[in-house]
């Protein structure tokens, strides 16, 4: 086993378990054994130890007025706060926690029950007005298994004619965002995997398309680089796009890669550090619920996982396609 494996392996039980399913090859025993782990030791207890009445930090999007951090601010207190249940259960979606736990199923329930969104006061699982928000509530509707179909139904009526999605559309913005874009696509995926009703496959390849078109970090007009931040790897990613983060979708979707990743792949294999790691980047500023990692410029177990595993997909994949053409 390599030092950096070996490494990951000595992290949370949420990075544990998807190095061995991931990158180790383990036999499906223990890793389900470890991931069983999540919601009971480790970042995944705390997380699940915070739930109160019907949400986290009493709020759907955003924490309640009369909120309090337990142990006192942690993070950025000037920028978004990231406590409230949907970056909440996002992260639970993140660190893999089994839906049928009895502490995360009852946590669930809380939420489809009691939760509702500071807009117009809506029930968290029908959805809120913002599609970057939808994309995230649809995957954690669908990983939770919960009904998200009225969310699918209003994200495929909002696509925009680029093939992406854009929460200044209603503002007028007629072009579409990485950051909605990439947050709809993983709410489509998850739907779709989960097997949702509505056919998603279309528009989610469609908005595959806009960031293909774009070389994940591309501007299509001038081919210049749209933004420095896409270039860094934060974790959590919360709303944010990176490349990281679109690299790990395609992973997801599976299949031969497409060629126009390549040039993004490239730049995961120059982030890697000399002892093979990865290291934390431009976390995005606000209220958290504890640090998972040391901070920025540290090495991150979650960036390695997640670069070494994209890695491994597509240098496998792309293996594979090769050799197919040549038989």
């Amino acid at each position: 086993m390599s030092d950096v494996n070996s490494w990951l392996l000595e992290g949370d039980p949420s990075v544990r378990w998807q190095v061995m399913r991931d990158l180790t090859d383990a036999p499906g025993d223990e890793v389900a054994a470890q991931r069983a782990r999540v919601a009971t030791s480790g970042h995944g207890r705390r997380i699940l130890e915070l739930y109160a009445d019907g949400a986290w930090a009493g709020g759907a999007c955003f924490p309640s007025r009369d909120w309090r951090p337990p142990d006192g601010p942690i993070g950025d207190p000037d920028g978004q706060p990231w406590t409230a249940t949907l970056p909440t259960l996002r992260l639970l979606r993140e660190f893999g926690v089994d839906p049928a736990d009895p502490r995360v199923a009852a946590a669930v329930e809380g939420v489809r029950e009691h939760c509702r969104w500071e807009y117009d006061d809506l029930p968290f699982f029908d959805g809120e007005v913002e599609p970057c928000i939808n994309g995230g509530t649809v995957s954690v509707g669908a990983y939770f298994g919960q009904d998200v179909g009225g969310i699918v139904q209003r994200l495929l009526g909002e696509q925009l004619d680029d093939g992406g999605w854009n929460c200044e559309a209603e503002r007028g913005s007629t072009r579409s965002s990485f950051h909605t874009t990439i947050c709809a696509l993983e709410g489509l995926l998850d739907y779709e995997r989960a097997g949702g009703a509505l056919d998603v496959t279309a528009a989610r390849q469609r908005g595959e398309s806009y960031l293909l078109q774009r070389n994940l970090f591309r501007r299509a007009s001038t081919g210049a680089v749209a933004d420095q931040d896409w270039l860094q790897f934060s974790f959590p990613t919360q709303w944010h796009y990176d490349v990281l983060r679109g690299l790990d979708y395609f992973r997801a979707v599976v299949g031969t890669p497409d060629p126009r990743l390549a040039e993004a792949v490239e730049h995961v294999r120059s982030k890697r550090r000399s002892d093979g790691r990865w290291p934390l980047e431009n976390t995005h500023p606000g209220l958290i619920h504890f640090e998972l990692e040391e901070g920025d410029g540290a090495p991150s177990r979650w960036n390695t996982l997640r670069a070494l595993r994209v890695l491994r997909w597509y240098d496998d994949a792309s293996k594979t396609s090769v050799a197919e053409g040549q038989s």
